[in-house]
């Protein structure tokens, strides 16, 4: 029998040093026990939450390695939970997996734009759970080059992940960061949404390249003063992007 869990309660028997701490909210009891059983028999710690309040508290006092959100829970949808982490500054950058029976298309492009970097549609394999897990946390430990690339008005600094846009500090999740950064080094060349795939997720298996153009747009948002008609962020049509730097 698996034990069920107090989310109020510290973590017992794990080396939180060590181990990897995932942050599930769930309200699905079942649920949440087969996934803190499987994540723990794959050596991740595992916190427990059956609804979002105090979820951003705790996180803040013992900083998770990852947030596993479905998005229907009490006291408040997973996306509007997602959208807290991304506002807060200590939390921003941390990897976000929706874990939902929301499956549609449009669904995904939803939990996408709201800055999760994967999304799981229940019912789920738990192999299949831990095998994205384990891809979004490699993608986020592999480390970058220290550089600072600066186009135009805005400043990539890689070694220390932020970027400046006009003068100001705007904050990104650790995958748009990734994937502006790996264009911006690379300006002027032209990469499909299969290229960029393999060079910032890796792990291809999961995602679609529906997933860039998501990103890409969450991106323009960030960088150009009119997303609509981007400096920087170029997209050429029936090929993919390019990133270039402005003629001052």
């Amino acid at each position: 029998m698996i034990p069920t869990y107090d989310s109020s309660a510290p973590t017992v028997g794990y080396n939180t040093a060590v181990k990897q701490t995932i942050f599930a909210v769930e309200d699905d009891t079942d649920i949440l026990r087969l996934v803190r059983h499987h994540l723990e028999s794959a050596g991740y710690g595992v916190r427990t939450f059956p609804a979002t309040a105090g979820v951003i508290a705790e996180a803040e006092k013992q900083l998770p390695s990852l947030f596993l959100l479905d998005i229907m829970v009490p006291g408040g949808d997973g996306l509007e939970l997602c959208r807290r982490i991304r506002q807060t500054s200590s939390l921003a950058m941390i990897p976000v997996i929706f874990l939902t029976a929301k499956t549609t298309e449009s669904d995904r492009v939803i939990g996408l734009e709201m800055g999760a970097d994967d999304y799981i549609p229940k019912p789920f394999s738990p192999r299949e759970l831990v095998a994205r897990v384990r891809a979004v946390l490699r993608r986020f430990e592999r480390p970058l080059a220290p550089s600072i690339v600066k186009a135009g008005d805005i400043e990539i600094d890689s070694g220390g992940m932020t970027l400046t846009v006009r003068g100001q500090l705007t904050q990104t999740t650790a995958t748009e960061f990734r994937l502006l950064e790996y264009l911006a080094r690379h300006p002027g060349r032209v990469f499909t949404r299969d290229q960029l795939l393999d060079a910032v997720w890796r792990d291809t298996h999961y995602v679609t390249p529906r997933s860039v153009d998501v990103y890409v747009r969450r991106i323009r948002e960030k960088i150009e003063e009119n997303p609509d008609e981007p400096r920087y962020l170029k997209t050429v049509r029936g090929a993919g992007y390019r990133f270039e730097i402005p003629k001052s």
